[in-house]
């Protein structure tokens, strides 16, 4: 099996937290869950809903930017929110965000998120190859 990329982002917050932003296996892109954060100092945006949401959904387009992928290669997102009175809110965000043809998406109420937040995604892309597996079929080291 070939190596493959896990990213931390340097331009989301920097949680301590023991994991990645970003994976990079084969073909696909796995987008770990993103709340609205504030990049710099990792505070919810707002209280919000759809405020979270925006800001969430600008994180994942830096995210995307900075692995060299866009949210035109989704194939797939799950938002999870803690109440579903805020759907119509989060949709309105989510849809003005993206383009048609739309990623398929699963919605899911959740009991609770991330310093409280009121809305989280994650997302798989199609990137084609990763870095590491390319460079090793050129044969770099």
């Amino acid at each position: 099996m070939q190596s493959d990329s896990f990213t931390f982002s340097q331009r989301l917050h920097q949680s301590e937290a023991p994991f990645s932003h970003f994976a990079w296996v084969g073909e696909l892109g796995f987008v770990s869950g993103l709340i609205g954060q504030h990049p710099a100092h990792g505070r919810l945006v707002s209280e919000d809903a759809s405020e979270q949401c925006e800001a969430m959904l600008n994180n994942l387009a830096t995210l995307l930017d900075e692995v060299g992928a866009s949210s035109q290669r989704l194939v797939r997102t799950t938002i999870y929110l803690t109440d579903y009175d805020d759907f119509a809110a989060i949709n309105e965000a989510y849809g003005s965000w993206l383009q048609p043809p739309y990623p398929v998406r699963t919605t899911v109420q959740v009991a609770g998120l991330p310093l409280g937040a009121k809305v989280q995604i994650d997302a798989i892309v199609a990137l084609g190859q990763s870095p590491a597996v390319a460079s090793s079929e050129r044969g770099a080291p």
